[in-house]
């Protein structure tokens, strides 16, 4: 089939690459406009339009998918079918009439469960012990259209949504290169269940402050949860305090859980009292300063006492 890969981030990257590898043509790619990146905020093209243009594909870059001009260039390249990996924009009917096998999304969960913008993190935060990859067509209803096939993924008690998401962007690329062969067979997508739908929107900022009211291991989903983005945060002194990676500890015979987010500072590790059990931290970035090991950070307190997170 004559194909438009719709596609932005890193995750997307693989989906693209397995699609040009396959008997489908991809005659060109949709993605989000150039945005700000870094510090210096340079307007910078999204990893997918970089691979596609070291590919040599044309590149869409519309700044509204109802955009005349780009609604009108999709119906001149007439494609049979539009790949979806990680978009970011919400398509019109008028567009997703273009193609004659509609736009073909891979959605990193098993559907109905984990609708919405961040599927993985959601997966994570809640405790699930599996994840995976569905496609299904999309129509206008938030990742709601009937499905064409699945694959399940483990959630290990150390991943993060970041290793997730890429073992799931090399899995789910196969998936959606086997789907499009049974579109192109003439197989149809079975309706979702109405049972079991849960959502995940975007996790925001503000979302992933850590409250060490809450437990050790619910504190340790969200900071793998929210690793790489937004990142877990709290506060030490006044300042932002981002905790990249932790994990629940038993507490040392014969010591007692400190009070929530107070220190517990040791010769070579870093503990902080929770509700319900200590936290081990492990790499930690204080305001200003690199990512280090919470051992090497607590270091350069010299000595403080009566320290706390949260502040």
């Amino acid at each position: 089939m004559r194909i438009v890969f719709c596609g932005t981030p890193e995750v997307a990257v693989p989906a693209l690459d397995a699609l040009v590898a396959s008997d489908h043509e991809v005659v060109a790619v949709v993605t989000r406009p150039d945005a700000p990146s870094g510090r210096g905020k340079r307007l910078t093209a999204s990893p997918v339009a970089l691979r596609a243009e070291e590919l040599e594909l044309e590149v869409l870059k519309p700044q509204r998918p109802r955009d005349e001009d780009f609604v009108a260039r999709l119906t001149e390249i007439a494609p049979d079918c539009c790949p979806v990996v990680a978009y970011g924009a919400l398509l019109p009917q008028r567009v997703l009439d273009i193609p004659r096998h509609g736009f073909v999304n891979l959605h990193f969960s098993v559907l109905p469960r984990w609708r919405g913008a961040a599927p993985v993190q959601h997966a994570v935060l809640a405790g699930d012990t599996e994840t995976g990859a569905t496609t299904f067509r999309l129509v206008l209803e938030m990742d709601a259209g009937p499905t064409y096939g699945v694959i399940t993924e483990p959630i290990g008690p150390a991943d993060t949504s970041g290793d997730l998401l890429t073992r799931l962007s090399y899995a789910g690329s196969a998936l959606l290169v086997e789907t499009l062969d049974a579109v192109e067979a003439g197989v149809e997508p079975v309706v979702q269940p109405a049972e079991g739908v849960t959502l995940a929107p975007k996790i925001s900022v503000e979302h992933a402050r850590i409250d060490w009211t809450r437990s050790a291991d619910e504190i340790d989903r969200l900071v793998r949860g929210c690793q790489p983005n937004p990142g877990a945060w709290t506060t030490f002194r006044g300042e932002r305090f981002k905790i990249s990676s932790a994990a629940p500890d038993p507490a040392p015979e014969g010591v007692a859980v400190p009070a929530p987010g107070v220190l517990l500072v040791g010769r070579r590790d870093v503990h902080v009292g929770t509700a319900a059990g200590l936290l081990r931290l492990g790499q930690v970035q204080a305001q200003g300063k690199r990512p280090m090991d919470a051992a090497d950070w607590a270091r350069g307190l010299g000595g403080a006492v009566d320290l706390r997170l949260g502040d």
